[in-house]
């Protein structure tokens, strides 16, 4: 409820709020220049010893877009984006993240038409992802990131309305 993902409404019960295209389009709107920041403040680490961590969680994304494994692949992806804010060491990127994590990972699982209009683009767009975060090309990095987060930008001018909650 303090997330905002849960409504109670007096004599009829606790819902689920859906959460809408137009708010996942202003959440990556504004990752597109807080996320390049965190993978900045994150190189060295991922450059290192956590650099297999995040290449592990590419390959989790693949095997599970390969076996059709909507939640697998939608954990694999959020652990992805959430190591540079992890790895950051900024406790401000990283309570942003913490914030955001609960209402992507809701819209992903009820619209998870990413996964389903080209699945092994979004594995290559990861791969492309960790490249450039581990070169520590920071406009590189914001550019692959644009690229990721093309529908749900363009969303947020076209998606005005708010989903109904539904009952949990």
């Amino acid at each position: 409820e303090e997330e905002g993902l849960v409504v109670k409404i007096p004599y009829r019960g606790a819902f689920v709020v859906e959460v809408s295209a137009r708010e996942v389009a202003e959440i990556d709107s504004v990752r597109l220049h807080v996320e390049p920041y965190a993978a900045e403040l994150s190189a060295e680490a991922l450059r290192g010893a956590e650099r297999p961590q995040l290449l592990g969680t590419v390959e989790d994304l693949r095997r599970a877009m390969e076996e059709n494994d909507i939640p697998a692949s939608i954990d694999a992806h959020l652990r992805f984006h959430r190591l540079f804010y992890d790895l950051s060491g900024h406790g401000v990127l990283q309570g942003m993240w913490n914030g955001w994590e609960t209402k992507l990972r809701l819209y992903l699982s009820v619209d998870h038409r990413t996964y389903s209009d080209n699945p092994q683009q979004l594995v290559v767009e990861h791969e492309r992802l960790a490249t450039v975060a581990l070169e520590g090309d920071t406009d590189a990095f914001r550019q692959e990131l644009a690229a990721h987060f093309p529908m749900g930008l363009r969303a947020q001018s076209g998606d005005h309305g708010e989903r109904a909650p539904r009952p949990v």
